[in-house]
């Protein structure tokens, strides 16, 4: 049996996945998260060349803090920062927060008219911001807009960014 916290984390990789095949995006994981990465997400490339991908690390809340037009986010740890933190990726990488009901018997209700899910996801990139030192400690507040929602189409366009663009 999951505990809580298990039970939020693989609700969340499933909500991005359902967004991501809403989107016509193919997702993949790596065997061993060593890189700090929970998902991959690409456009499918018939022809030759890179096909367009980013990487997320995905974390839930089911107690939000709202300030303003933030979400306020203090479930960071330093590694996982780092891993998310600077300039220095070939993929780009973001940080994806999906706000979930406290119940988890209200993650999701069926209807004869589909599959409702009571969730937000919003993103947020670290790329602007210095990985810490190893003598930081703790978690860290990270503050999303909640104006990056994470959709469907959102979603496909941080994938067909142009990463050279968006630095």
């Amino acid at each position: 049996m999951l505990d809580a916290n298990q039970h939020r984390g693989s609700y969340g990789e499933a909500y991005l996945r359902v967004l991501a095949a809403a989107a016509g995006l193919t997702v993949y994981t790596d065997s061993v998260d060593r890189d700090g990465i929970d998902l991959g997400i690409r456009m499918p490339n018939p022809g030759r060349g890179f096909a367009r991908a980013i990487e997320v690390q995905v974390k839930t809340t089911a107690s939000p803090t709202w300030r303003g037009s933030e979400l306020v986010f203090d479930g960071l740890d330093r590694r996982t920062f780092n891993r998310l933190a600077g300039g220095d990726f070939q993929i780009e990488r973001y940080l994806v927060v999906a706000v979930v009901p406290r119940d988890a018997d209200r993650y999701s209700d069926l209807y004869t008219s589909g599959l409702l899910l009571r969730t937000i996801a919003y993103f947020h990139s670290l790329r602007d911001q210095r990985p810490l030192d190893d003598g930081a400690r703790g978690s860290l507040r990270t503050k999303l807009s909640t104006a990056n929602v994470l959709t469907a189409a959102s979603l496909r366009e941080l994938v067909l960014r142009d990463p050279v663009m968006a630095r």
